[in-house]
């Protein structure tokens, strides 16, 4: 494989000699700082982290943020405990990546709703994580006779619990 990528990239840059060459490798090293310099101000390695602050680094979070400061779980969890999937971690950073994504397109386009509305796939996630910490809390409400056969949203009653309005 490394043989082939060698052979590949001399064959391509003998086409370019000269000016050629030099406008070349001057194109690759723009594209390489402006990329770098991209990386670094972005500061996308904090994204791999557990702090909510980085979380308020776009600024439609800034009212879940300071809610989230004043709430009940502000001591015992993270906007990742209650917004990440726990049981795997590949999948973790996928969804997290997913959330990223949409929450940076639709934060450049100022395409958001005054009120952030969770999606369903999100709100699946989060009922997951009520569950897995409260569990044994919840176990006796969810298996009762009120409740038999129905599915019980953590969310329904308790939405704001993790960002106090």
């Amino acid at each position: 494989m490394v043989r082939l990528v060698r052979t590949l990239w001399r064959g391509y840059t003998r086409l370019f000699t000269g000016w050629t060459r030099i406008a070349l490798a001057a194109l690759l090293g723009a594209v390489l700082g402006v990329g770098g310099f991209t990386v670094y101000y972005s500061g996308v390695v904090s994204y791999l982290g557990d702090d909510p602050a980085t979380c308020a680094n776009c600024h439609a979070m800034n009212e879940q943020y300071e809610a989230w400061q004043r709430g009940s779980h502000h001591e015992v969890a993270t906007c990742n405990s209650c917004h990440l999937p726990h049981d795997n971690v590949v999948y973790k950073y996928i969804n997290k990546a997913d959330n990223g994504l949409w929450h940076s397109l639709k934060f450049t386009l100022q395409d958001y709703p005054e009120n952030i509305q969770i999606r369903e796939h999100n709100r699946e996630i989060t009922e997951a994580a009520c569950l897995y910490c409260h569990g044994d809390f919840v176990d006796q409400a969810t298996n009762s006779s009120t409740h038999k056969d129905e599915t019980v949203s953590c969310i329904r009653c308790h939405d704001g619990v993790g960002h106090t309005r």
